[in-house]
């Protein structure tokens, strides 16, 4: 029999339907059995991943941390466990660029276990009109009733950032990887975010996503975050009111939803001596089963078309999955070199000290850039 430890992070949505499919697995029986740690989700966002791995088996990860990963050399790559008929047939069954956000350097370091990117979040019955749907059905909005707000805690203000860029047509470092944004881009970005700052309530300034989401459900300040990683759990809370969940603005109604991938992944560590039981219940995590009904029960977010289009689970959900659909297919995935992590904590930081400050919008994009040029070990290397 072998025993196993995973980490995994504080919140219902990550861990309840892992602890609960591991409550499922008889030792006699299995072979198996998983115990299941947590951390706050800030260590989640940005703990270093190679000491993780050192003391786990099993470890719940977002995409960005596979260039560490790659770098300490403190992961397996999936291929190395997997076949590769199970790899493609996930390719097929995976909404989104969830799986395609763990590939790096030519091979998969997890297992895309939870599907979640930034979507607008909306007290309804307290909207006055329509629901927005482009950025500036969001500025009117907020110039209107001083009442929508930014989540710029942690490393959310330059996920903003990068999401607004690629709302504006410009997914950040895809044309050059040298270049974060343009200058005329990061501007127009800087300046929406800025003004957009200035008139939010101060109530949720230092929350994150998970404290915006359950003050919205219990207060009547907040009645829209444009962007924010979308929780389910929110959609028919326990307490409070229900959230609604819409696709993320747009420039235009044609044109692409910003929004920044996240989401995690189920990495397993070097130091992990996999068993053929341990791949067949990670193999049935990533099944249509689970993905329809053990993980949407146990309050986690799948990560199959399947399970995003299924009638019962939207209906459960207040139409949650379809409502956002959309713009997890057309999210943006984040640099992942070794560098990126620390980037995004720096960048983070200076972005909540320049709008609160008035930065002026050129200097705040240079600063940007160079603390991206920085983060960035080989320049035109590898992303």
């Amino acid at each position: 029999m072998q025993s196993y430890r995973g980490l995994t992070w504080d919140h219902p949505r990550g861990y309840n339907a892992l602890a609960a499919a591991a409550a499922q697995l008889d030792p006699g029986r299995d072979g198996l059995e998983i115990a299941w740690d947590k951390q706050p989700l800030e260590g989640f966002e940005s703990h270093p991943i190679e000491d993780l791995c050192s003391r786990y088996d099993l470890v719940v990860l977002d995409h960005p941390h596979v260039g560490e990963a790659v770098a300490a050399q403190c992961l397996m790559p999936l291929e190395e466990v997997f076949d590769g008929g199970f790899i493609r047939e996930l390719e097929k069954a995976t909404i989104g660029p969830c799986l395609a956000s763990y590939r790096f350097a030519g091979r998969h370091w997890a297992l895309p276990l939870d599907a979640a990117t930034q979507v607008m979040a909306v007290r309804t019955d307290l909207l006055d009109g329509d629901l927005p749907a482009t950025w500036e059905d969001v500025r009117a909005l907020s110039k209107s009733c001083g009442k929508v707000v930014l989540s710029l805690a942690g490393p959310h203000a330059i996920l903003c950032y990068l999401s607004i860029v690629t709302a504006l047509g410009e997914a950040p470092a895809e044309r050059d990887p040298d270049v974060l944004v343009s200058r005329a881009t990061g501007e127009a970005a800087f300046e929406l975010m800025r003004e957009l700052a200035t008139g939010s309530p101060p109530s949720v300034g230092a929350k994150n996503p998970i404290g915006i989401l359950s003050h919205m459900a219990e207060n009547e300040d907040v009645i829209l975050c444009p962007l924010i990683y979308g929780y389910v759990n929110y959609a028919a809370p326990e307490r409070g009111h229900p959230i609604r969940f819409a696709n993320a603005p747009r420039i235009s109604p044609e044109s692409r939803p910003g929004s920044t991938l996240g989401g995690t992944g189920i990495g397993i560590s070097g130091r992990c001596a996999v068993s053929s039981e341990l791949k067949k219940h990670l193999q049935w995590l990533l099944g249509d089963h689970a993905q329809r009904e053990f993980i949407p029960s146990h309050e986690g977010q799948p990560s199959s078309h399947s399970a995003w289009q299924d009638e019962e689970v939207n209906r459960r959900w207040d139409n949650f999955y379809r409502d956002t659909a959309a713009t997890l297919e057309a999210a943006y995935v984040r640099p992942r070199h070794a560098g990126y992590i620390a980037f995004q904590t720096k960048t983070s930081a200076y972005l909540r000290e320049a709008l609160s400050r008035g930065e002026k919008s050129a200097r705040a994009v240079d600063a940007i850039q160079a603390l991206y040029e920085e983060s960035r070990p080989v320049k035109g290397g590898e992303r």
